[in-house]
């Protein structure tokens, strides 16, 4: 890619309305010298002020807000990236009950969508990072039916093979809808 396009590129991933568009600006940034630095900054209005009196390609104030809120995102990403699925599920979790109730989504995601191994594997991470079960930090923090539908959910293990008894399935929802219906 050559150095007008990467300019333009790279104040697309900069300006981006969703954010910046770490992918972009790490191709392009990891291969830049300070020659082509300064190109960039010269060609980069919008991001860039000129300083009338000492001569230098000086950020925006609004841009540095912006930028440091996204790499604030972006190290997020990184760092739950780099951990194990089962503790990067159980920090969620507990994040999750700390920020109660916007953010049962999140355990009910996290019991639906990860296998029966998966969300095993979160609930012992769980245990190991905060000493107590997740079962238990549900049923301390929450409330009324919502507490039994998160316990029974998070606590739960799914058959995942390539049998289904209809009578389990009949009996399970009958289970849920008793639980539900208290």
């Amino acid at each position: 890619m050559s150095l007008p396009n990467e300019s333009r590129t790279l104040t697309k991933a900069f300006s981006g309305i969703l954010g910046v568009n770490e992918k972009s600006m790490m191709e392009i940034l990891v291969k830049w010298r300070p020659k082509v630095l300064t190109t960039f900054r010269n060609e980069s209005s919008s991001i860039f002020l000129k300083d009338k009196y000492f001569l230098f390609e000086r950020c925006q104030d609004y841009d540095i807000a912006f930028l440091v809120k996204e790499f604030l995102r972006f190290q997020d990403v990184v760092v739950q990236w780099t951990m194990h699925p089962w503790e990067r599920d159980a920090r969620m979790a507990r994040k999750a009950l700390d920020r109660h109730p916007q953010a049962y989504g999140l355990l009910i995601e996290l019991a639906c969508i990860k296998s029966s191994d998966g969300l095993l594997g979160a609930r012992k991470a769980y245990q190991s990072l905060y000493g107590e079960s997740i079962e238990e930090d549900v049923a301390s923090r929450v409330e009324g039916i919502k507490r039994q539908l998160l316990v029974a959910l998070v606590s739960t293990y799914r058959y995942e093979g390539s049998q289904i008894s209809d009578v389990a399935v009949r009996s399970e929802a009958v289970k849920l809808g008793i639980t539900i219906n208290r």
